[in-house]
């Protein structure tokens, strides 16, 4: 089966696509999932809905006709990106847009993404796996994060070899995934990578050019690392309702700092957040649009006593891995599989995650299967 994968994080500058075929074969100590990695790329927001989905974010309140017409345009644009990729595909598994994720106390009450699946289907023809988050919220969990699916069986080689291993994404919220010999896996988000960057910088610093010119602020760092969410114990999750571009104004106490110095603390407050979270691990695999800032690798080579890589040496490309990570979400609705991973999200079991929106192939072919492969080929 060949899965259209596709993902729209915190950063929300685009759409990440990737196409994967998936088979399944019998090893020796269980099955083999084999995935073929297609034709795969990102595919920019449009700059008027850009500006617009970014006005209506928290600490906004946009009225329902902003929502109802971002649904659609971000679904027409979502549509227009699939519509484009020049390879055939059964199925299409369309995360969307994460607008709001309603948290309190702790605890995931509801999360909202937008862009309309039938938009998608319409313009190719194809079912479309949706909403993935949902199910798993109304079991008890957090409704993220959702690529340990991927992660565990990417980090199975180096746990088999004794090693406890985490894969790292950097978008605009981090996120990490630990397996270790013998232990449940764990996942959860670390705090802001580049979102508050972003904000600071008046658009994206991803080369690292800003935060290099600059000097680290000791007291607005100091502030920042105060923030209760890193102390609270996973599973737990966030976003830009908490770590909006108003977040910083209320810890400077009226101060004004260069650009530089301000986009130069807030990148070390994602190396302290992240080393903090990942202490104690062996090696860590990055992925997402931060692996671009070679000031934000640096300070975590410096700061993590661990082996660094990217996931491209794992075979799985950097900029696209949660777009492969949602291709196999829709493989798993597909055959009947849980999707998410109740010791990471804290759901109350494994749920099937998504609905189906038919495309004028009706729906896809499922085949019910009993439990995931234990290995995993990629190419």
């Amino acid at each position: 089966m060949r899965v259209l994968g596709m993902m729209s994080g915190t950063s929300h500058d685009g759409i990440d696509v990737a196409v994967v075929e998936f088979s399944e074969t019998e090893g020796p100590d269980g099955g083999v999932l084999r995935a073929r990695l297609g034709e795969r790329g990102s595919v920019p927001y449009s700059p008027s809905l850009r500006a617009d989905l970014v006005a209506a974010l928290p600490p906004a309140r946009p009225g329902l006709e902003q929502v109802c017409a971002l649904d659609v345009r971000i679904g027409q644009e979502f549509a227009a990106a699939a519509a484009a990729v020049g390879e055939e595909y059964d199925l299409v598994c369309s995360h969307g847009q994460t607008v709001f994720h309603w948290v309190e106390g702790g605890q995931a009450r509801g999360t909202l993404q937008l862009g309309q699946p039938a938009w998608i289907a319409e313009a190719t023809g194809r079912p479309v796996v949706s909403d993935l988050r949902t199910a798993d919220v109304a079991a008890g969990g957090q409704g993220a994060p959702l690529v340990p699916l991927l992660d565990g069986l990417l980090l199975a080689p180096f746990v088999e070899r004794g090693l406890t291993a985490a894969a790292l994404n950097l978008g605009g919220i981090a996120n990490v995934t630990v397996c270790a010999p013998g232990e449940p896996v764990r996942a959860w988000d670390t705090g802001p990578a580049n979102a508050l960057v972003d904000a600071a910088a008046g658009g994206i610093d991803r080369d690292g050019r800003l935060a290099a010119s600059g000097t680290v602020d000791v007291k607005l760092l100091a502030a920042l690392l105060a923030e209760p969410f890193y102390a609270r114990t996973p599973p737990k999750t966030t976003g830009k309702e908490l770590f909006h571009p108003g977040y910083v104004d209320g810890l400077l106490d009226g101060r004004v700092l260069r650009p530089a110095d301000l986009v130069a603390t807030l990148t070390e407050l994602t190396v302290r957040t992240v080393a903090d979270a990942l202490a104690g691990v062996d090696v860590v695999v990055v992925s997402g649009g931060g692996v671009r800032n070679p000031v934000l690798l640096a300070g975590l080579q410096r700061e993590l006593r661990a082996r660094v890589v990217l996931s491209d040496d794992l075979g799985c490309p950097a900029g696209e891995k949660e777009a492969v990570a949602f291709a196999l979400l829709g493989y798993a609705f597909a055959t009947g599989r849980p999707g998410n991973v109740p010791s990471c999200t804290g759901a109350r079991g494994g749920r099937v995650l998504g609905r189906v929106t038919p495309g004028r192939s009706g729906l896809p072919a499922t085949t019910r299967s009993e439990r995931w492969p234990t290995a995993l080929h990629l190419s």
